[in-house]
């Protein structure tokens, strides 16, 4: 495949502008019907969850694409769904550049984009353009200027434009680069943003005639109380999934990198051991009550399957993509289904 050879010339790029000449050159293989060349023909192996029927277990983290400009090219690389994202109400910038930092040594990533998006109208007329070839997620968040006592209105009015359009919708409350963002994991606030999520669910299934499920995202540093009250709370508001989880603030694996006092959250292979213990530890709380989809640190199908062992279903990969490149996906997908015909 062509990525061990284009990586070295990605690598001496800004990380921001490798990302952004990457995508670019996705949408033109796909264009060009030349995306075979670069990776390998997709993995059929189906897999339900929240009452969806995924192609294949791998799917695209939120954060790849957050405006939906480049879908039909994300499905093209093999994917059993693709999550775009996270959106907020309005466009906003994100933080200060340089704000994306490789820690190559380890292979992880530090970012402190926050939420840059073209806002959600915009990404509603992109997937409105596209041909959607499989399973599409919608990541909302809500606008920095928001008051944290005010972030309900911005999930719920991103909610109501994504909805006729999403197969699933993943709501982000566990991004370190939102300031107080991750409140809203604590107990009476996230009861409250759940219930008026459900709610409003409810209402637009009624307003559409279609049922589209909710999935929450939760960040990889919570105790086990804290774990504990979360599972309670996702299963006492009926939550149709659980991502579990997102980028890290801890530095414990990458300590002494020179980018380790960097702020933002860290992903990639230091958050491998981190996400698989939130995983195992969410899934005995949960005790089957609702899909967990496994994200953070895999870079190999060992990665994966260590994932659906601990108790997810699916998985998904972002940061695994710059250190490996798209063959990642198929690997991961024959992996995950050969550990499923093994009956493991």
């Amino acid at each position: 495949m062509l990525y061990p050879l284009l990586r070295p010339l990605l690598f001496r790029l800004d990380p921001e502008k490798a990302h952004e000449l990457t995508l670019r050159s996705l949408d033109l293989a796909h264009h060009c019907h030349l995306m075979r060349l670069a990776v390998p023909a997709p993995v059929i192996a189906p897999v339900t969850a929240m009452g969806i029927t995924f192609a294949n277990a791998v799917g695209l983290a939120a954060g790849l694409d957050k405006n939906g400009a480049h879908i039909d090219a994300l499905f093209d690389m093999g994917f059993g769904f693709v999550e775009i994202g996270t959106v907020t109400p309005l466009p906003q910038p994100g933080n200060d550049k340089p704000r994306m930092f490789r820690v190559v040594e380890q292979q992880g990533i530090i970012n402190r984009m926050g939420f840059n998006n073209l806002g959600v109208d915009a990404l509603v007329a992109n997937v409105r353009h596209s041909k959607r070839a499989g399973i599409l997620g919608i990541n909302i968040g809500k606008n920095a200027v928001t008051p944290i006592e005010r972030a309900a209105d911005d999930y719920l009015a991103a909610m109501d434009k994504v909805y006729p359009l999403a197969d699933y919708i993943a709501v982000n409350i566990s991004s370190p680069n939102t300031k107080n963002l991750r409140q809203l994991q604590q107990g009476d606030e996230l009861s409250a943003l759940l219930l008026a999520l459900k709610t409003r669910q409810q209402a637009l299934a009624d307003q559409h005639g279609r049922y589209v499920p909710l999935a929450v995202k939760i960040a990889p540093d919570l105790d086990a109380a804290q774990i504990a009250d979360i599972a309670r709370l996702l299963i006492a508001h009926r939550i149709d999934g659980v991502i579990a989880g997102n980028t890290t603030l801890s530095r414990d694996a990458i300590a002494g990198h020179r980018h380790a006092a960097e702020a933002g959250g860290l992903s990639g292979a230091p958050l491998t051991d981190k996400a698989t213990a939130l995983i195992r530890a969410l899934a005995v709380e949960l005790d089957g009550a609702l899909p967990i989809i496994g994200v953070g640190g895999i870079l190999c199908g060992r990665d994966a399957t260590d994932k659906i062992a601990a108790g997810a279903t699916l998985v998904q990969l972002y940061s695994g993509l710059v250190y490996r490149g798209p063959a990642l996906i198929a690997e991961i997908a024959r992996a995950i289904a050969q550990r499923a015909a093994n009956g493991n």
